[in-house]
């Protein structure tokens, strides 16, 4: 453990001690999975990130994802997070691009620089899979809302860009502020996934465009300040459905305001020939860095 070193970084924020915050350990190429599974849950954020070497291999870096519960084959603020800590401190001079070498897959991430500091990172998610649509009146339990809560201009539906989450449409941010999650609720509920996605067109800042609330208990995250993962099925959503009146979206995203850690996500995707790409990005802060003993 000695030689295992860890950033603490603020993702999606826009300020310190705002976003969703990570751990990101390097070095960790000596860890068995297990040892990186009992770090996460000592650490305890919604994810801690493994960096396995400070060298390239495949063309990018590879990476291992861990909940306090379980690993995971992608996550957005993740993504992010770690590939800035390689910017900075692997890399350590301004670049375009960093691959991060993930269960998923490759996932590209681009930087933006004001001079020499990182500005907004953004990451290329894979093909959007579109699943089943569900009831309203099954899932608004679910969440502790009722049918009427949910717009009925658009569907319930399952989205994935690597992990599944059900996005959920509301009216109002009322109704989003009045969301929560039932786990009594679900018995019955046929989806892939049990992480649940909830969205107003009303929002706390006016520069923004929607808010949003994550529930993600069957990752072992109660409810996340800001989710890469779940935004990026949600801009593939958004395409799919024209909810913004067309194929293509680029629209700044609040989350995280009920739980004390305001977060700002910016979507970008686009529907073409049939595909649909998905860019989600951020800003990420530097909190802390240490060793692990």
């Amino acid at each position: 453990m000695s030689g295992l070193v860890f950033s603490i970084v603020d993702v999606f924020a826009e300020d310190k001690y705002a976003g969703n915050q990570l751990a990101v350990v390097r070095r960790a190429e000596g860890l068995t999975g297990a040892a990186m599974q009992k770090i996460a849950r000592e650490i305890n954020f919604s994810e801690t990130t493994f960096v396995l070497g400070d060298r390239k291999r495949r063309g990018g870096y590879d990476v291992r994802i861990f909940t306090p519960a379980a690993e995971l084959p992608f996550a957005g603020h993740p993504t992010l997070g770690t590939a800035f800590v390689i910017q900075q401190d692997l890399i350590k001079e301004p670049v375009r691009k960093v691959v991060l070498n993930l269960k998923v897959g490759s996932i590209p991430v681009t930087f933006g620089f004001r001079g020499r500091k990182p500005d907004v990172l953004w990451m290329k998610q894979i093909q959007p899979r579109f699943g089943i649509t569900l009831e309203a009146g099954r899932v608004a339990p679910v969440l502790g809302l009722k049918t009427d809560d949910l717009d009925p201009r658009f569907p319930v539906q399952e989205v994935s860009t690597g992990i599944p989450f059900v996005i959920v449409p509301v009216k109002t941010l009322e109704a989003v502020k009045r969301s929560g999650f039932r786990a009594d609720k679900l018995a019955g509920l046929t989806a892939e996934g049990k992480a649940f996605l909830v969205f107003a067109p009303q929002t706390y800042s006016p520069g923004n465009d929607l808010n949003v609330r994550v529930f993600a208990h069957c990752y072992g995250v109660a409810e996340d300040p800001a989710t890469g993962s779940a935004n990026g099925c949600l801009a593939g959503y958004l395409v799919r459905h024209h909810y913004f009146g067309g194929p293509r979206v680029d629209i700044r995203v609040e989350q995280g305001y009920e739980v004390g850690r305001p977060s700002l996500l910016l979507l970008r995707a686009g529907e073409k020939a049939g595909k649909t790409d998905v860019f989600v990005g951020g800003r990420v802060i530097l909190v802390a860095r240490g060793r692990l003993v």
